[in-house]
């Protein structure tokens, strides 16, 4: 009877004792605190990169001479600079929000042909360039006329 105690309080203790890895399932690549850890510092190295390197292209050209000088535009530029890369743009739009603050979009056409037209679009608030956006071609087609318009008839 001693001895079958015995064998199971050591079973028991065995048990107890077993490490955690043996008794759970293996933890996932994905979970790992190294990989974790490199995944983490990846990230926030991107992000990093993403902001510091605008500034440093800010840094190398502060006043944006070199890229009006290339005919580009950046974020940062007043609207005179603007003018000088680009010259003035076919339409400007303008509004203000509800804190008075002035918005201004640029709309510039670039005519490849008779009937295709690219646009540019820039974002000013309060004179300075905060972003805008290209418009690819896109084919101006003639409009159709219906070979039998309709026309309403007089009734008696």
């Amino acid at each position: 009877m001693r001895r079958i105690m015995h064998q199971t309080t050591t079973a028991i203790h065995e048990s107890m004792n077993a490490s955690p890895t043996d008794l759970e399932e293996p933890i996932p690549f994905i979970r790992r605190r190294p990989v974790r850890l490199i995944i983490y510092a990846g990230l926030g190295l991107f992000v990093l990169l993403m902001v510091i390197w605008p500034l440093i292209a800010q840094l190398n050209d502060p006043d944006f001479q070199k890229h009006i000088a290339e005919h580009r535009v950046m974020v940062g530029m007043s609207k005179e600079q603007v003018l000088e890369a680009w010259g003035g743009p076919q339409t400007i739009n303008t509004t203000f929000t509800k804190e008075g603050i002035r918005r201004e979009e640029w709309i510039f056409e670039d005519w490849e042909s008779a009937a295709s037209v690219k646009h540019r679009y820039l974002y000013f608030e309060e004179g300075i360039l905060n972003g805008g956006w290209f418009q690819g071609s896109g084919e101006r087609l003639p409009t159709q006329s219906p070979s039998n318009p309709h026309s309403p008839k007089a009734r008696p």
